[in-house]
């Protein structure tokens, strides 16, 4: 009898740490750029000025923090608190010294943050982290389906890992494009310092630098996000083919 594999309940979470893994430094960038007030520098000299002034393993700042995140919805809300830490790691090197957080790792930043600013502030940009997470999800996993369904229709390629390629880069495009405004907002109250009085009140300052302030950091986002996705679905789809449960085709 024929027999093919389905995943298990845990192969996303480790397809996606795995991407994680590969793609933070993109992550860092991103977030860099996007807590520009003005727009000083791009994507290549912030990752010179990162690299230069605090080494090369500075990209990798949060990671610990990134690895807690990974998630849809309900996901994106649970790991707020590792979220925002990981957006403080990722944005310390920016900062003066005396005023940097120095958070050693993911749970060291929850306490201090429990400690110092108090529990609730946990949860800083929950609203955005969690409509991100299922933007994201909407975009990889529907655009995915669809994109992998219509390159198999052609008859041109099989299931295989090109085909898994090319549909995992046009859903991580498509995610990108849908979550990156939420993705703004989501950085600045994560990383600000009591200066907005909610989502509201950091969207309408954010407004005030124009509408494409809500797309800062689009181009890296999307490096990022698009290799996260084709690493996630790449990994993904190995893991089932090797390890996954064997069931009646």
């Amino acid at each position: 009898m024929a027999e093919r594999r389905v995943s298990r309940w845990y192969f996303g979470g480790l397809a996606s740490c795995g991407a994680a893994c590969c793609t933070h430094p993109l992550d860092l960038l991103k977030v860099h750029l996007q807590t520009q007030q003005e727009v000083k520098m791009r994507m290549t000299g912030m990752a010179i000025s990162v690299i230069k002034n605090d080494g090369f393993f500075a990209l990798y700042n949060g990671l610990s923090a990134s690895l807690f995140r990974q998630a849809g919805f309900t996901g994106g809300f649970v790991g707020t608190p590792a979220d925002m830490v990981n957006v403080r790691m990722q944005n310390d090197m920016k900062l003066p010294p005396h005023l940097r957080r120095n958070y050693a790792h993911a749970l060291d930043g929850m306490f201090r943050v429990i400690k110092e600013e108090g529990f609730r502030r946990l949860f800083s940009g929950a609203t955005m982290a969690s409509s991100r997470g299922a933007l994201v999800t909407v975009g990889q996993l529907a655009c995915y389906d669809q994109a992998k369904q219509l390159v198999l229709n052609t008859g041109v390629m099989s299931d295989n890992i090109f085909t898994h390629f090319l549909a995992s880069s046009i859903a991580g495009g498509c995610a990108t494009f849908l979550c990156q405004p939420l993705d703004v907002l989501k950085t600045r109250l994560m990383n600000s310092k009591g200066e907005y009085r909610g989502v509201a009140h950091c969207a309408m300052e954010t407004a005030k630098l124009g509408p494409l302030a809500f797309y800062k950091g689009l181009v890296p986002a999307g490096i990022r996000l698009v290799p996260h996705t084709v690493l996630t679905f790449v990994f993904l789809e190995q893991l089932r083919k090797h390890f996954g449960i064997r069931v009646p085709a």
